[in-house]
């Protein structure tokens, strides 16, 4: 039997809510009903003021029994503001990507893992989060930086995450380029999460002829966060 991995990428909204409760449990119950085996976290705060000095990437893991890892783009509020990612999996080895930003917008990173499946096959998983702001070219330098750091590896790999931006623009086309689009042909939206409108949130993975996708989910939940999350099931090819 080939590996199956469950991807879910979710952007949590600092841990907030939408109800600005801070109830992480609402946040962990998406995550656990989606039962993933690696969780890529964006809008993740680490000992924060505004986050009640939660360090969230631990929060969360403990609350569904995953291992956490934070990866700072910038010092924020008292603390740091990130990458997350949860896991399953042993991690091998982990490195956190500074992404390229103009003066005055935020700092953005891209966070790696290598783990290692109960097949004994190891897969590359890189959380990441791009520039937000509609007219910046941020996050054309951001993909491209993303390329250049991360085709040269040989692993089965995927990239995940808020890549704020719509399957037409010239930053995603870049990026379809080299890596495939878990949704296909599944355009639901993924922001907001009360009344999605835009698709901005993804799975992506190379090669493509080393992933099957099995299933694709987009999962709105209008309280945890005003992301919705996003979920993919793949197979690893032989």
């Amino acid at each position: 039997e080939n590996p199956v991995v469950r991807i879910l990428t979710f952007n949590i909204l600092h841990g907030a809510t939408t109800q600005g409760d801070f109830d992480l449990d609402k946040i962990a119950a998406v995550i656990q009903q989606t039962n993933p085996d690696l969780v890529a976290l964006q809008e993740v705060d680490f000992k924060t003021n505004r986050a009640k000095n939660y360090d969230l990437a631990t929060e969360l893991g403990w609350r569904t029994k995953m291992a956490p890892l934070f990866g700072k783009a910038m010092n924020y509020d008292g603390g740091g503001y990130g990458e997350g990612v949860l896991t399953k999996m042993p991690i091998i080895a982990s490195r956190n990507v500074p992404l390229p930003h103009s003066p005055g917008n935020e700092a953005r990173a891209a966070l790696e893992v290598m783990v290692e499946l109960e097949s004994g096959d190891t897969i590359c998983f890189i959380g990441t989060h791009l520039e937000h702001q509609r007219g910046s070219s941020d996050r054309i330098d951001q993909v491209n930086e993303i390329n250049w750091v991360f085709l040269p590896n040989n692993y089965p790999t995927i990239l995940a995450g808020d890549l704020n931006d719509t399957p037409e623009s010239e930053a995603i086309s870049i990026l379809k380029k080299y890596w495939k689009d878990s949704a296909e042909n599944n355009s639901a939206f993924t922001y907001p999460s009360d009344n999605p409108r835009i698709r901005i949130d993804y799975i992506l993975f190379r090669p493509e002829n080393q992933w099957k996708i099995l299933d694709y989910q987009v999962i709105c939940d209008s309280t945890a966060s005003d992301h919705c999350a996003v979920l993919a099931v793949l197979e690893l090819a032989p």
